[in-house]
């Protein structure tokens, strides 16, 4: 005996409601990707402590070694932004090994106070810009003590304004550096126009 036959199965068509939320979720994801990398950037002359941790002049940095551009806090510097102690990793705990000082024995770039230097920056991603700055320890800081505000000049030696502007991907700055002997330490900052945030780029310097 032949069995009865069985109607098909009914496909279910979705909904209005379904269509909808697929339409929407398959254009999240391509927004997503699609959507501008942030700003980023550090000084690579004089070699800031990201960037040589990311040549591996430098070991056991973390995580910066592989992103060194990436030092960004709030901006406001020096009545706001990261606090003492913790300005050279602008106050990420990811980029914790930048505050330490290594008992002062990061290597140190050479250089002749009073005379030419041009500071360089590498941008991986440019943005809208206020202003680079650029601060200097004061004679007789502690270059075995984590960066606080009150071992820096409280003035900027150095400071380029942009308007707004977005700079070229690799940025120069001459300068006549101050009149300094020994070692010390160049915080360079730079201030992001768009967002609450700056780039915060530590170098460590012998004037001699």
């Amino acid at each position: 005996m032949s069995s009865p036959l069985r109607a098909p199965a009914r496909t279910r068509t979705p909904g209005r409601k379904g269509l909808a939320l697929a339409a929407s979720a398959g254009l999240a994801l391509p927004l997503m990707i699609s959507s501008p990398a942030l700003s980023h950037g550090y000084t690579t002359s004089p070699p800031s402590r990201s960037s040589l941790c990311a040549t591996g002049q430098v070991q056991n940095c973390g995580p910066i070694q592989w992103e060194p551009q990436s030092v960004e806090g709030p901006k406001g510097f020096p009545q706001a932004g990261p606090a003492d102690g913790r300005i050279c990793a602008a106050g990420d705990s990811r980029w914790a090994p930048l505050d330490d000082p290594r008992g002062g024995q990061w290597p140190a770039t050479r250089m002749n106070g009073g005379q030419a230097f041009t500071f360089t920056w590498r941008l991986t991603a440019v943005h809208a810009t206020t202003s680079f700055r650029y601060f200097v320890t004061r004679n007789g800081w502690d270059p075995s003590a984590p960066l606080t505000r009150a071992a820096l000049d409280p003035q900027p030696f150095l400071t380029r304004n942009y308007g707004g502007q977005r700079p070229p991907s690799t940025v120069s700055h001459p300068a006549t550096l101050p009149a300094k002997q020994g070692r010390h330490l160049i915080l360079a900052v730079w201030d992001i126009a768009d967002t609450p945030n700056a780039f915060y780029s530590c170098a460590d310097v012998d004037f001699g």
